[in-house]
């Protein structure tokens, strides 16, 4: 397996069309869930991808499909995910690697122990099968005799899929639906009348269209920023691991403060440091600085700041542009960035030391991903209130790949105007600017 790039074959192409009545800017998972959906309820769509499909994070994520541990707000659309992640394989007819093996999260000191058993009293709320395992629970859930643990939740019913494979998968099958996807071809601008989208305007030439969606992942604040909305997101850079297969081990996923792991279908496991991401400063840094001051606090032990390899100035040279003008998102087809090496030393140090099965695998492949995030961690599903019928899916904070297909099904609904059946205020776009109080979302 290597990462795809802006030196990955083109295999999504189509004929620009002159008029849909759904646009999806960007092919990651929340992009083509939504498309997906439109298409099911006989909508035409066109997904327009400046890289690759699933190109960046929804390919380079850890895999986790869960439940354990979200925003409250978040968990009757994630637990819809799950269902649609069950029914997914016979839809599609192919395999994504999904499968429902449990996932764990250790605790590491008191303090995390306190954080599972207040987050139990809301998987309690939604009736979730989640769970406190005893250290001699655990030990046999990881087949691991000492007590490096002290105690962990459980939710049995959590998942694990293949990113790299789920998301092509589904795009393919979409793709045969009818749905229209092109890769290499950037979104520059929207046009509009009387404040209404009525089209957008890409590389390739003009389409118009009823509605918009922007699923850019971290690309959406600067896509916004041109047309005058300001979307505070910050972006942060995670380091992953994969290691060669073993026959045994725990088949599911765990996570702590230190350091996560989840089984891949190919029978190695793919790594991580809990806590550690990296953020390079830049311009946003300084513009968001007092937006994200509560998040930095919750988060300033895990997060390394960063003066270095200019990835951010690549990224966004110009926060103004026109139609006719080359943008940002063709200069940076596919954000691709260097693995922390300091980070690959730690997670093999910690291969040998937490648990007997980690030492009988080697590190085959090592890749980053940046993380886009808001400043209280929550997404955004909602229509932007400058634009009607220019609708955001972003800022899902690392989470986005399993909560996905449902937060696709919930964006689908949004264009059409549909009666959705639990309350979306938590993840509306004016919670930035209308002055009420930020809630940060749980920091597990």
């Amino acid at each position: 397996m290597s990462m795809l790039s802006k030196n990955s074959p083109i295999t999504f192409q189509a004929k620009l069309p002159e008029k849909v009545d759904v646009v999806i800017i960007g092919a990651g998972i929340i992009g083509i869930s939504t498309a997906w959906f439109l298409m099911k309820d006989g909508l035409s769509v066109l997904v327009c991808e400046k890289g690759r499909v699933g190109g960046e994070q929804s390919t380079r994520n850890w895999g986790w499909v869960r439940q354990m541990g979200r925003d409250e707000a978040e968990l009757p659309i994630v637990t819809e995910s799950l269902n649609i992640w069950d029914s997914l394989p016979a839809e599609i007819g192919e395999d994504i690697g999904f499968t429902r093996k449990g996932l764990l999260f250790l605790a590491e000191n008191e303090k995390d122990q306190k954080d599972f058993e207040k987050w139990m009293e809301i998987a309690k709320r939604h009736q979730l099968d989640t769970r406190i395992l005893s250290v001699a629970e655990l030990g046999k859930k990881l087949n691991h005799s000492e007590h490096r643990w002290k105690s962990a939740m459980y939710t049995p019913s959590d998942g694990r899929s293949e990113p790299f494979i789920a998301v092509p998968a589904i795009a393919r099958a979409a793709q045969r639906a009818g749905i229209r996807i092109i890769e290499n071809c950037a979104v520059r601008t929207i046009e509009t009348q009387a404040g209404m989208v009525s089209g957008v305007i890409t590389e390739l030439g003009t389409v118009r269209a009823n509605a918009v969606v922007c699923a850019g992942g971290a690309w959406s604040s600067a896509f916004l920023a041109n047309l005058g909305v300001t979307f505070p997101q910050l972006l942060v850079k995670g380091t992953v691991v994969r290691t060669s297969a073993v026959s045994e081990g725990y088949p599911g996923g765990a996570g702590s403060s230190k350091f996560s792991f989840r089984r891949r279908q190919d029978g190695g496991y793919t790594l991580s440091l809990g806590d550690y991401l990296d953020h390079s400063l830049c311009a946003d840094s300084f513009r968001y600085f007092t937006d994200f001051l509560p998040a930095l606090k919750m988060t300033w032990s895990g997060t390394r700041l960063r003066f270095d390899d200019g990835l951010f100035k690549r990224l966004f040279p110009i926060r103004q542009w026109e139609g006719d003008e080359v943008t940002p998102f063709e200069q940076t087809r596919v954000l691709n960035p260097t693995p922390n090496l300091r980070v690959v030393r730690k997670i093999q140090q910690l291969m040998a030391s937490n648990l007997p099965i980690l030492a009988k695998t080697q590190i085959e492949e090592t890749w980053a991903g940046m993380i886009d995030a808001p400043p209280d961690f929550v997404p955004v599903m909602d229509e932007i209130s400058n634009y009607r019928n220019l609708f955001l899916a972003s800022g899902f904070s690392g989470h986005g790949f399993g909560i996905g297909p449902g937060a696709g099904k919930v964006m689908a609904a949004l264009v059409q105007g549909k009666q959705i059946d639990f309350d979306l205020s938590r993840f509306r776009f004016s919670r930035f600017s209308d002055g009420s109080p930020l809630t940060l979302g749980p920091a597990l």
